[in-house]
């Protein structure tokens, strides 16, 4: 895959990520919220205001790839279990436990705040 490729591919996911809190919290505007360049230092959505960073107090790093699988097949797991909301948590040696869940049911969990 060419690097402009890759470039593109990793927008795409902070774009829909980005909007995705805009439509959440129609407030933000270009000003409190943006996506990195490529080959910035920190989060891959920027907040750039007090009032984003209160509203969505989290730092967002996105990972468009093909290789997680594994992660994919786990959490297909936990969706074939019930008819319940599936929630895989991951913890690789010597490290914390991290929760994966569903992006579209994380932004209904938080849009009830």
């Amino acid at each position: 895959m060419k690097n402009n490729s890759r470039q593109a591919k990793g927008r795409y996911l902070q774009n829909i990520v980005r909007d995705r809190i805009v439509k959440l919290y129609p407030v933000l505007t270009k000003k409190d919220i943006r996506t990195s360049t490529v080959g910035e230092n920190g989060a891959d959505v920027k907040l750039l205001t007090h009032t984003a960073k209160k509203l969505f107090p989290y730092s967002v790093e996105t990972k468009n790839m093909k290789s997680y699988k594994l992660v994919y097949q786990a959490f297909s797991q936990a969706k074939r279990h019930s008819n319940m909301e599936p929630l895989l948590v991951l913890k690789g040696h010597r490290e914390k436990p991290v929760v994966i869940l569903d992006m579209e049911h994380f932004f209904k969990i938080i849009e009830t705040d």
